[in-house]
């Protein structure tokens, strides 16, 4: 089984994930951020993944430490569980309507964080969380699980469904770059 389990402890949050990429949808989410949990229940239930994340941050200041924190250590499970790669399709991506809104998601393990997010909201809030924080998020992930991921929401107007649309398609993205597929490092350079 390919599992990572990562506990950060910071001034500003403290944080438990627990991750099977060979799961079944198996889900435990608490960050105390009720559409951050909706959010990540759509992400592993559309990933297949077990994922348990809990999480206390200092939400009495806003959403952005919960938010970027839970990003850096679910990458940290990602890389912790995926190890050297090897097998792995490495690439993953998603076209995925969510009624008038179309996000597009693509993914590579390639041991090379970068972040490309063309999303804009219409709304600064969405439940208890600062919109802004979503990009946080995936920043967070990126630079921890040393990914490239481009996101883009190419047309919508509600901006619960874009970013539902979104995480949903982060999920089977990563879904489809973590399948084993072959019994070789998916590089020409012999390293990821």
């Amino acid at each position: 089984m390919r599992t990572g389990k990562v506990s950060r402890k910071t001034k500003e949050t403290d944080i438990l994930v627990e991750l099977n990429v060979d799961g079944t949808g198996n889900l435990d989410i608490d960050t105390g951020l009720g559409f951050l949990d909706h959010m990540l229940t759509l992400f592993g239930f559309h990933g297949g993944f077990d994922l348990k994340i809990k999480c206390r941050g200092d939400l009495n200041v806003d959403s952005h430490h919960t938010c970027e924190d839970i990003g850096i250590a679910l990458g940290e499970a990602f890389r912790e569980a995926l190890g050297d790669k090897n097998g792995i399709e490495r690439y993953g991506f998603m076209l995925l309507p969510m009624d008038e809104t179309m996000a597009r998601v693509a993914s590579d393990f390639s041991g090379r964080p970068y972040l490309v997010y063309q999303v804009e909201f219409n709304r600064t809030m969405l439940g208890q969380m600062a919109t802004e924080d979503f990009k946080e998020f995936f920043r967070g992930f990126v630079n921890s699980s040393l990914t490239t991921l481009h996101i883009g929401v190419l047309y919508g107007e509600n901006d619960h469904h874009k970013i539902e649309a979104v995480f949903k398609g982060f999920g089977r993205a990563l879904k489809a770059a973590c399948k084993i597929t072959s019994d070789c490092l998916q590089s020409t350079k012999g390293v990821l």
